[in-house]
């Protein structure tokens, strides 16, 4: 890619980039709210264990300054993010600076570029809108001497892995598309046990996307397993709120009226309850991604099956601690995905839904 020409590269992978930051973000649509931290990712502390020591020993007595490159100020999920982050900057004399890039790949792309030319920061968080196109940006903050984080999408071609692509990043925090495919799956399992045959609905955020397919290939991978479970329809929530699963919904029980099951993120799982309550349809199970407030009471209230939770707190607490640890000269933290150190892997069911706290309200 050239990297003298940021806003064309960008605009090239509008499209992708948008698709791709819609899935794990989850909220694009919402307004930005307080959210509270889960007592699920208090435990998420994998990375946190290492860099917990290094970061007492941070700045010694210098205050560092970090950009925060932002997919979006008025999402949700990031909020929730920063929020954590801002926690572990105030206590390490860290001044975060956060760029707001209102899901303009272009935009992004040109703040990048602006940080590395300033010379005035010593490290900078991204949230990338590009994918694997911000790794030049990338490649050129690290040579400028930036500490590089990546937090909560993937800047490379593996969307199985949270592991840094791109060599010189400090660390990578982020639940893979792919994992929680399979964690879908293994909740799909759960749903189905005693069904036979049990016909599974899947909405997707945004079909055809990497990340989209990343996520329907583990949940393929779990399921293929087991005979008496096959997908018999599918539909598409775009991510927008409840009314894009409202509309799935209704397709779906046109195509598969005797469906067991139906999968999708939490906004789209919001619509489908609407839709079988107006129904009157009962003893369709509900499964969703996020771990969101409405996730998670629908859950306790038995409305809902089950869910894969969401952990954009402990996200943005162990980004900005791993960064304050590259900055303190200390080892690089890698690739962590938060949900590995959740209760039973983040898997959310009746009987362990008491374990958890949303981290943001969806």
């Amino acid at each position: 890619m050239d990297q003298k020409d940021p806003s064309a590269r960008s605009q090239r992978n509008l499209g992708r980039g948008t698709a791709l930051i819609a899935l794990a973000l989850l909220g694009a649509a919402c307004a930005s709210s307080k959210s509270s931290t889960s007592s699920a990712g208090a435990s998420s502390t994998s990375a946190a264990a290492q860099t917990t020591a290094a970061a007492t020993t941070a700045a010694a007595g210098k205050e560092y300054k970090v950009a925060y490159l932002s997919a979006s100020s008025a999402n949700t999920w990031l909020a929730s993010s920063l929020a954590e982050m801002r926690k572990v900057a105030d206590a390490k004399k860290v001044k975060i600076v956060e760029f707001d890039a209102q899901f303009d790949p272009a935009k992004q792309a040109s703040q990048f570029q602006d940080v590395i030319s300033t010379g005035g920061y010593d490290g900078v968080i991204v949230v990338s809108l590009a994918g694997v196109a911000s790794a030049p940006d990338i490649e050129a903050a690290l040579k400028a001497k930036m500490k590089v984080v990546v937090l909560n999408q993937v800047v490379g071609k593996d969307f199985t892995t949270p592991d840094p692509q791109v060599k010189g990043i400090s660390a990578s925090i982020m639940s893979p598309p792919y994992q929680n495919g399979k964690r879908f799956g293994d909740l799909t399992v759960k749903a189905c046990q005693g069904v036979n045959p049990c016909k599974v609905a899947y909405i997707y955020g945004i079909k055809g996307t990497p990340l989209d397919e990343a996520l329907r290939s583990g949940l393929n991978d779990v399921v293929s397993k087991n005979a008496n479970i096959s997908v018999a329809a599918e539909g598409e929530g775009k991510y927008l709120g409840p009314d894009g699963g409202i509309a799935a919904t209704k397709t779906i029980l046109q195509v598969a009226p005797d469906v067991n099951v139906i999968v999708g993120a939490d906004q789209s799982i919001q619509g489908a309850a609407i839709v079988l309550k107006d129904e009157g349809k009962k003893g369709i199970k509900l499964i969703g991604q996020g771990g969101s407030t409405p996730a998670l009471a629908g859950i306790k209230d038995g409305s809902w099956f089950g869910g894969v939770f969401g952990a954009p707190g402990d996200e943005g607490r162990l980004a900005m601690e791993a960064m304050v640890q590259a900055l303190s000269g200390g080892a690089d933290v890698g690739g962590v995905d938060p949900l590995t150190k959740a209760p039973d892997n983040g898997l959310i069911t009746a009987t362990n839904v008491g374990q958890f706290s949303a981290q943001w309200a969806g």
